[in-house]
């Protein structure tokens, strides 16, 4: 699934214009992109948390050579997802 995919569902279900169901699915996308780069936390109820941690730095190794290389600390987004969200997808995808 696409952004597109998103903007088309929500023009059918809200009965919004392709155009102003784009504009909205890229203001959330937006929102959430900047309260991560703010180091906040976004809690979607029923569907899971996004949090951004710091990975601390370690050291790696070169496959091919061997060598021992540094990886500097970074920060990374995570996903929890919620107990509802986990029992859906768990219930779909059940064979």
């Amino acid at each position: 699934m696409i952004k597109y995919d998103l903007a088309k569902i929500l023009q059918e279900k809200a009965g919004l214009s392709l155009k102003e169901a784009s504009d909205v699915v890229e203001l959330i996308l937006t929102t959430l992109k900047e309260t991560l780069a703010e180091g906040e936390m976004v809690k979607l109820s029923g569907f899971g948390t996004f949090l951004v941690k710091k990975r601390a730095g370690r050291k790696g190794r070169n496959l091919k050579t061997g060598e021992e290389i540094p990886v500097r600390s970074r920060w990374v987004v995570t996903f929890k997802p919620g107990d509802q969200f986990k029992a859906m997808v768990d219930d779909e995808l059940v064979d």
